[in-house]
């Protein structure tokens, strides 16, 4: 089968979402237990098990939690007080409003996400919290809507996996941050070589399997972005949830979910 094209691919990703955050339904196109498990009770059940505490999946707004991702970026950003942090692919606002009780009143959060159903949804949460300080951009995370040396901290839950151009996001991301700045995201990488079958199944790649990467170009490319202090740690655990995602597939065999933390140089 033909490799997917960036537009495919893009275009997917965003019908997908587009209708997950209009109809609230479960599913990233592949199977009802993916990486976007689903609404209400379901989706947190599945953020405790991707490690958010019961009192985080209950303090965001009502339909901020919709189940998604593959880990819990906010437990390796150790956020702070009058930070700035961003969110690549910040779906509904779900840990946009976690970080925001983080940061405090003299921080800000911002939101980015290239699907206008979910930043409507995003901005639609927002309305329903006290917090003055926290937006929601639509923009793509290869293009990001947003100054240079704006952000003091950039998160992400398994989103980067979905973009067709990787590089240029980590190339984004270091252009956003302050020097010294960090880098700390969830998401899923591939430790095998994925089949051709998988590469070129566009419902695989929405559902955040066949656009992995390997470790080792991830680090290459953080590097030739300018990062250092690159640090990326597997989670073997993960292949217990990722088994639901295709039951039966083995798709644990090629991607597991990992934790990616790096900084932009203070100089």
């Amino acid at each position: 089968m033909a490799q997917l094209t960036n537009d495919t691919i893009r275009k997917a990703v965003r019908d997908q979402y587009g209708k997950l955050a209009g109809s609230g339904d479960s599913g990233c196109g592949c199977s009802p237990n993916s990486c976007c498990d689903g609404p209400g009770s379901v989706a947190k059940i599945t953020s405790m098990a991707l490690g958010y505490s019961n009192k985080e999946v209950d303090e965001v707004p009502d339909g901020a939690n919709m189940g998604l991702g593959c880990g819990n970026p906010q437990a390796i950003a150790s956020l702070k007080i009058g930070e700035t942090v961003l969110d690549l692919g910040s779906g509904a606002g779900f840990d946009c409003f976690l970080a925001v009780k983080q940061v405090g009143e003299s921080g800000h959060v911002i939101g980015v996400d290239m699907t206008a159903e979910m930043v409507s949804k995003a901005r639609s949460n927002a309305e329903k919290t006290e917090h003055k300080n926290v937006e929601f951009r639509l923009g793509e995370i290869e293009n990001l809507p947003v100054a240079d040396a704006a952000v003091d901290v950039i998160i992400s839950n398994c989103v980067i996996n979905l973009s067709p151009e990787k590089a240029r996001v980590f190339q984004e991301s270091f252009r956003v941050l302050k020097p010294g700045g960090r880098l700390a995201i969830s998401d899923i990488v591939a430790t095998a070589e994925l089949p051709e079958e998988i590469k070129s199944d566009t419902a695989l790649f929405t559902g955040c399997m066949s656009g992995a990467s390997p470790i080792t170009d991830i680090e290459n490319m953080l590097k030739n972005a300018g990062f250092e202090e690159i640090e990326i740690q597997p989670k073997d655990d993960s292949r217990e949830f990722i088994r639901d995602w295709i039951p039966n597939s083995n798709i644990e065999n090629y991607v597991i979910s990992a934790t990616i933390q790096a900084i932009k140089p203070k100089v």
